[in-house]
């Protein structure tokens, strides 16, 4: 009885003492000025998410938030920067993709950093459908039209991505394998160039994040035809979901998350944490972040972390069963 008194008053007394230290951690973050990671180039739906947030993170917080665009090897560059080169502090934030967080592991035959092991997460952000969309002087309006065409010999047709292993990538590569067609993958150092690509018809087919492409589908520069989500959306609702145009069973959601090197004490985490969900919880902010093409998600660091978990899985049984392959 003696020793389980000792032991309960020994951990109320640490319990105690670290206290103080977490709201001194809490009260110190940050200190300096933020880098804010993009593993992607400037321009594409991920560059766009950092910079809406970055202009709210620097408000509230009360420190320079510099978003920082270093992309490559499909995302790998950039987030290998955070997870291996940047201190443990909280003061260098990731924005973390599906691809480089969940595809790229069973992509890439080495990475450069363990998204489960050097990487914390901090919250989820986004969960977003996108749009299958075609330059129009291809002359099809539909699903089954593209199908038909890709069927014929010698179809020239190419799908544009963000880069191996992207949301893009994997999206394309799913249609190839349930339609049983091959239109040719051509990545790009990020989903803006790609996308400038379509516009200008070197690439005739992609697969992108329905925010970034919305106002090019309204002024007919391209042709929407499917969505990748479970239902239609409200910024399309006259453009059929790929179940609806006769690809069964199809659904595609990408994501994004707010990540930082593995060894950020928890209080610093726990204030990035309730800083996003505070910024998430504004009704103008929401506006802004589901003009983009997704909507608001938010939750906590261990929610994050799962998913992670479960969509390394998941994207990973993508990428063999499709057998995609790295150029």
């Amino acid at each position: 009885m003696k020793r389980a008194a000792f032991l309960t008053l020994g951990a109320c007394v640490t319990a105690a003492l670290l206290m103080p230290l977490a709201s001194l951690a809490q009260d110190s973050y940050p200190s300096k000025t933020i880098r804010f990671v993009v593993p992607y180039p400037p321009g594409g739906p991920t560059d766009l998410m950092a910079r809406l947030l970055s202009t709210e993170l620097q408000t509230r917080l009360g420190v320079t938030v510099v978003v920082d665009n270093k992309g490559g090897a499909g995302g790998n560059l950039g987030s290998a920067d955070v997870a291996k080169q940047s201190p443990a502090d909280g003061h260098t934030l990731l924005l973390a993709a599906s691809g480089p967080m969940a595809v790229n592991a069973t992509l890439f035959r080495s990475m450069p950093f363990n998204a489960l092991t050097d990487l914390a997460p901090v919250m989820q952000i986004s969960a977003f459908p996108m749009v299958l969309e075609v330059h129009p002087k291809l002359g099809v309006k539909s699903v089954k039209e593209l199908v038909a065409l890709a069927k014929t010999p010698k179809p020239d047709l190419s799908f544009a991505s963000a880069g191996n292993g992207t949301p893009q990538h994997l999206a394309g590569e799913m249609f190839n394998t349930q339609m049983d067609i091959k239109i040719a993958h051509i990545p790009y150092r990020g989903a803006g160039p790609a996308l400038n690509d379509l516009l200008g018809g070197q690439v005739n087919v992609m697969f992108d994040v329905l925010g970034s492409s919305l106002p090019y589908i309204q002024s007919g520069k391209l042709t929407a035809l499917a969505v990748t989500s479970a239902k239609r959306s409200p910024l399309l609702p006259n453009v059929p979901t790929m179940a609806e145009a006769g690809v069964s069973g199809y659904e595609f959601t990408g994501w994004h998350g707010i990540a930082v090197r593995a060894g950020t004490p928890a209080p610093v985490i726990d204030k990035l944490n309730s800083t996003l969900n505070a910024i998430f919880k504004e009704p103008e902010f929401r506006k802004k972040w589901e003009a983009l093409g997704t909507p608001v998600v938010a939750g906590s660091a261990a929610q994050f972390g799962e998913l992670i978990k479960r969509e390394t899985v998941r994207l990973g049984k993508v990428v063999r069963d499709s057998g995609v392959t790295l150029d």
